[in-house]
């Protein structure tokens, strides 16, 4: 039993708290316990296209209680890294609506022309032109940031490509590694930690997916906590944790667990 205080959460989504536009068994009751006891929590997502209030309506409306100050997404944590390197910095964005306004809100200036930065995620819109005008920038000297290494994500449809796929593509185009933001990187967390208000040694990443959010945590030199509740099973465990080199500090097998936890750790 790790014995590490938890005064603070640094917690997952899809996989998690819910799947698809369902939430899962003991959400809901996690989040009021957390309110109830004035334990701080922060929402934390590699999703770059929604903007927290996008986040947390879709929360709001699946029944777990959000408000936009409990999200910290991708798309804010690279609008702030960028920000901190070189404040007012001219972006070319590669993006949805959440990134854009992350980025206009930082301060930054979005151009079409000779940046200092590409910003790129996810873009269900992209066209080929504007890839090209991206690989054209990176290899001219701007900055790449990803805002997260996700090959995949879920729709209505099944499984689409993600911000990931996009980059291996400019990756590849350019020869230029990027500055990668989401998680397992721990430039989110630490974004996220700072809006928290909890230092990493008394916070714990709680998430579902070995090799994102529990390394991540571990990046971050957060506790960690896997939850048995979407993507990671009591059965796919041992070869997880083995691809992705790591394991977490404690694991639950359902959210109630987890409130016990989270109780007998205070």
């Amino acid at each position: 039993m790790n014995e590490r205080a938890m005064k603070g959460l640094l917690i997952d989504l899809d996989g998690t708290l819910y799947h698809g536009t369902t939430m899962i068994d003991g959400a809901d009751r996690l989040i009021h316990y957390l309110r109830n006891e004035s334990i701080p929590y922060r929402f934390v997502t590699n999703n770059s296209a929604s903007s927290p209030e996008e986040v947390a309506n879709r929360l709001e409306a699946m029944g777990i209680p959000a408000t936009s100050e409990d999200v910290c997404t991708s798309a804010q944590a690279t609008a702030q890294y960028v920000a901190g390197l070189q404040p007012k910095a001219s972006v070319y964005v590669i993006g949805e609506s959440g990134l854009h306004e992350a980025i206009q809100d930082a301060g930054l200036r979005i151009t079409d022309q000779f940046p200092d930065f590409v910003v790129q995620g996810i873009d269900r819109n992209l066209s080929y032109e504007r890839i090209a005008q991206a690989v054209r920038y990176i290899r001219e000297g701007a900055t790449y940031i990803l805002t997260n290494p996700d090959l995949l994500l879920p729709s209505t449809n099944g499984l689409i490509p993600g911000a990931g796929s996009i980059g291996a593509m400019l990756k590849a185009a350019s020869g230029k590694e990027p500055v990668l933001i989401g998680k397992p990187s721990s430039i989110l967390m630490d974004y996220s930690l700072t809006q928290l208000g909890v230092p990493n040694q008394d916070t714990w990443v709680v998430g579902d997916n070995i090799a994102t959010d529990i390394a991540a945590g571990i990046a971050a030199d957060c506790g960690t906590l896997l939850v048995l509740t979407g993507l990671t099973t009591a059965a796919n465990y041992s070869s997880y944790s083995e691809a992705a080199r790591c394991k977490p500090d404690l694991i639950c097998e359902s959210l109630e667990a987890l409130i016990q936890t989270v109780s007998n750790h205070r």
